[in-house]
């Protein structure tokens, strides 16, 4: 277990540094303001399908469903030709209608503004196509217990961006906008380059092959296998969705607050994402096949063994970071981004926000460990129907607190809405086999760990840092 969970968080941390490197010049050329609101708001649709899709959803129906099934070419073609033509018509009417959708995701900004957008969202939006060639083809990497190319090709977004954001020093704002957009298709494909090659070393396009054969043949012998996985597929999208769906609100939100706010919103976003992807997300993607697999054998046991062991290993590493977030926003955010375009008055605005983020790293994390279980036990629907309730309390949350707080307050409440999605989990997984977990010698450890952080940081801060 934990050698996948080190693969797969090598990758992802990989690629999050060099995400880092992309939004420092970023912040650099674009700065925080209506050109870099724009890029984000046309990046932000894409890439929100691509977190849901990249980060469990489609895996979570899509394995459970491929091992299942007795005629799995035939199966997998099914699932790729239905979706990926769902996907380009979905692109095409995006392009078509591009002014729409820039009044619906640009909603509280001016008619010039959306007039900006709108061709920039159109492009973007083509990463989505690419991406989920990528995310089916690393779910059948994925069945054969190969995350190496999955975990390490979002790396190649970011180079294909960083490229991008050099060749555009020098141009003019929306020149740059323009050339990073492009960037992200360039990345695309690059990612889907190293997926096909992966999959061909593992004999999968051949049976990829023998599936499209028998699906032009009008082969029926998988027509059950595949209403299995669509029975799963969009409650399990509802379930993985919270912080993802929840971060694309409170970005449509940030519109009616002063221009900047989009870019604080996913500035801070950017850093808390960092631990929950390289930590929480890489450890349930490792961990779902051994945990569903010991739950399909009836060995509840032996999945919950597994279930305590990634909890205590989580624990530790999301309080950690959720601590020196909060404490050291204002030095973090002046670190990574405060250069350029990006001045000492954004950071005072972006650092709050990281800070109301943080908060709710922890439940965030831990929630979707334990979605693990409901989705072995395929219980879709209910993660769904959790997804569902939290996501309306943070809409809900938000339109209040940004009255008071700004974009601070839309991030916080995003972090109450992890810790809804928490208790709700919970309650579903069983609060008698939660007690079971945190009953234990590590509990104590991790009280004192925290306290002890704490002090150190709050030392560091006030004595080292002032005088330095």
């Amino acid at each position: 277990m934990f050698k996948s969970i080190f693969t797969n968080s090598t990758g992802i941390l990989t690629s999050r540094v060099l995400g880092f490197i992309r939004d420092m010049l970023t912040a650099n050329i674009l700065g925080a303001g209506v050109y870099s609101d724009i890029f984000f708001i046309a990046f932000k649709l894409p890439n929100l399908f691509r977190n849901i899709f990249a980060e469990g959803a489609f895996s979570q129906s899509f394995i459970p469903s491929y091992a299942a099934s007795s005629h799995k070419p035939l199966f997998s073609a099914s699932v790729f030709a239905r979706l990926m033509l769902w996907i380009l018509t979905l692109s095409a009417f995006v392009t078509i209608f591009q002014g729409l959708f820039a009044e619906i995701t640009a909603f509280g900004y001016s008619d010039e503004i959306k007039k900006l957008a709108a061709p920039v969202i159109a492009i973007n939006f083509y990463y989505l196509d690419l991406i989920f060639i990528v995310t089916f083809l690393g779910a059948l990497l994925q069945y054969k217990k190969h995350f190496a190319t999955t975990a390490f090709s979002t790396a190649l977004l970011n180079v294909a961006m960083i490229t991008a954001l050099f060749i555009a020093q020098g141009m003019g704002k929306l020149e740059a906008v323009y050339a990073l957009s492009f960037g992200v298709l360039a990345g695309g494909a690059l990612q889907v380059a190293v997926h096909i090659y992966a999959a061909k070393n593992r004999n999968i396009l051949k049976g990829l092959y023998i599936g499209f054969v028998k699906l032009f043949r009008k082969d029926k012998s998988a027509v059950e296998d595949t209403k299995r996985f669509n029975k799963s597929f969009i409650p399990s999208i509802a379930g993985n969705s919270t912080s993802q769906i929840s971060a694309f609100v409170d970005m449509w939100l940030a519109t009616f607050l002063a221009s900047g706010a989009i870019s604080y919103l996913y500035y801070a976003n950017r850093i808390f994402q960092l631990p929950l992807a390289v930590f929480a997300i890489a450890t349930s993607m490792a961990l779902f096949p051994s945990v569903a697999k010991a739950i399909n054998r009836g060995e509840d046991d032996a999945a919950l063994a597994q279930l305590t062991k990634a909890f205590w290993f989580l624990a530790f590493l999301l309080s950690s970071f959720a601590i020196g977030g909060i404490i050291l926003s204002n030095e973090v955010i002046s670190l990574i981004y405060e250069r350029g375009e990006f001045r000492t008055a954004d950071t005072s605005n972006t650092a709050p926000v990281l800070a109301m983020y943080m908060i709710g790293l922890i439940p965030f994390g831990l929630s979707r460990l334990f979605s693990l279980w409901l989705y072995s036990k395929h219980q879709q629907l209910k993660a769904a129907k959790i997804s569902a309730f939290s996501l309306i309390c943070n809409a809900v949350m938000s339109v209040i607190f940004m009255k008071f707080f700004g974009a601070a307050g839309i991030a916080l409440s995003g972090s109450i809405t992890g810790v809804i999605l928490f208790s709700l989990t919970i309650k579903t997984f069983g609060f008698d086999k939660f007690l079971s977990i945190i009953k234990n010698r590590f509990a104590i450890l991790l009280v004192l760990w925290m306290g002890f952080e704490t002090l150190i940081l709050v030392i560091f801060k006030e004595y080292v840092l002032a005088h330095i």
